[in-house]
């Protein structure tokens, strides 16, 4: 059965969707759909999610007084995961709890580059260290569980890196050189953030002006039979269909979902892009990243997405820029009160939502700018939602959503970007 599986056409399963239980690419092996589907099924935060082995945050009381480590990097699914748990335990264990977080996908923290684009050997986790990662650990568990003399120093409990300030150029494997540099903070959040909500403006502007009174709505129609297609972020073992990392967001032939003449996603019609002027300084942007909109649909449930993005300006090497993807996140509308109480919207009525995005630390240089994409689909890294208000998994029928983003003056849809001030040393 296994063979029978690794030879099923995955893409042309995905571009079936919706599945029928019972009739989809892994039916040949039913212990694993009804994993599949007991997930997928279990959209209310209910008791299913908080097992300890999932749901971390409910039992940080008895986690042991010892010392750890939380690892991740930016482009990792549990990325987020990592930073929420180090906050959490980090109160309760002060002086014991640690975060690391690289430029990496999942499980990639000695690989210098995240899809198509490199961050400098100075990336790697090896590199930081000075040494081998497996013998540091070693030498780490050797230190806090035997009590072992050991090269440990004191350090701030947070080592980041921090993606940006590279030549922009690109290397010989095709890649952006991106770079960055390794930092130690003093905790995360990162103390001197300062959170600063950019605005969406009808204009296509994104900046720190709020919106003028009467500003009008900017609509678009989701087709859940056209997603916008997924271009890295943080995926895991999501080959063939998808890789995680850094990418320039234009659809490609190596794009699942894509179709020619595969032009940039800015340009699809059911994407919304708001970008600051180029910077006139360099701007550093680190921690968790979160959309305030509102937004109205005909539908009575439907998906929001956010993606953040570094545009590079147009080089001899990129002729047309390159548009590379920080960080992104969803909001399936029916959860915009309450994880464990949805509701379902009635049409056309205006809805306050957030959308939190997974955290991030970027140094956007000057002559860049920030872009804002905003749509209702991230496909197939996030199921599409079929409009009709269905039950996760169950939809077997779609319609089309006209959603609209409001951002006037009553109505100021933005983004709060955590900004870290200029420092003197």
């Amino acid at each position: 059965r296994l063979a029978a599986v690794k030879a099923v056409d995955m893409k042309a399963w995905f571009a079936s969707m919706p599945w029928k239980r019972g009739h989809t690419p892994i039916s040949l092996i039913p212990d694993y759909e009804d994993y599949v589907y007991e997930q997928w099924e279990h959209g209310v935060f209910d008791d299913f999610w908080k097992q300890p082995g999932i749901y971390a945050a409910g039992y940080y009381d008895r986690f042991a007084d010892a010392a750890m480590v939380h690892m991740s990097g930016w482009y990792d699914a549990y990325s987020r995961t990592a930073t929420e748990n180090y906050v959490g335990l980090s109160r309760r264990k002060p002086g014991k709890v640690r975060l690391i977080m690289g430029p990496w996908t999942h499980v990639s923290r000695s690989t210098p580059y995240a899809g198509l684009v490199s961050f400098g050997s100075q990336s790697t986790i090896d590199s930081d260290i000075g040494g081998d990662f497996f013998e540091w650990r070693r030498a780490w568990f050797d230190r806090e569980l035997k009590g072992k003399a050991g090269p440990a120093k004191a350090e701030l409990p947070v080592r980041l890196f921090i993606m940006g300030g590279g030549s922009g150029r690109r290397d010989a494997q095709g890649r952006l050189e991106h770079g960055g540099q390794w930092r130690s903070e003093a905790d995360w959040p990162i103390p001197d953030a300062r959170k600063t909500p950019y605005y969406l403006q009808g204009s296509g502007r994104l900046s720190t002006a709020r919106p003028a009174a009467g500003a009008a709505p900017l609509s678009y129609d989701f087709d859940p039979k056209s997603p916008v297609p997924t271009l890295g972020g943080t995926v895991t073992s999501g080959e063939p269909l998808m890789r995680g990392g850094a990418f320039d967001q234009r659809e490609g032939k190596d794009v699942y979902g894509s179709v020619e003449p595969y032009l940039p996603f800015a340009a699809r019609p059911d994407v919304l892009v708001f970008e600051t002027e180029p910077l006139a300084e360099d701007m550093e942007v680190i921690g968790e990243i979160e959309a305030k909109l509102w937004i109205a649909s005909n539908c009575p449930d439907t998906d929001f997405t956010l993606k953040l993005i570094d545009v590079y300006p147009p080089s001899a090497d990129f002729p047309e820029g390159f548009a590379m993807n920080l960080t992104d996140g969803i909001l399936r509308c029916r959860y915009r009160d309450s994880w464990e109480k949805p509701t379902m919207m009635r049409p056309g009525q205006a809805y306050p939502i957030k959308i939190s995005a997974f955290p991030t630390a970027n140094l956007f240089k000057k002559g860049h700018r920030i872009r804002l994409d905003i749509s209702s689909s991230n496909f197939p890294h996030f199921d599409v939602n079929p409009n009709t208000g269905a039950p996760e998994g169950q939809g077997l029928t779609t319609r089309v959503a006209t959603n609209t983003v409001f951002m006037d003056a009553a109505q100021p849809s933005h983004v709060v970007l955590p900004i870290i001030p200029r420092r003197t040393s």
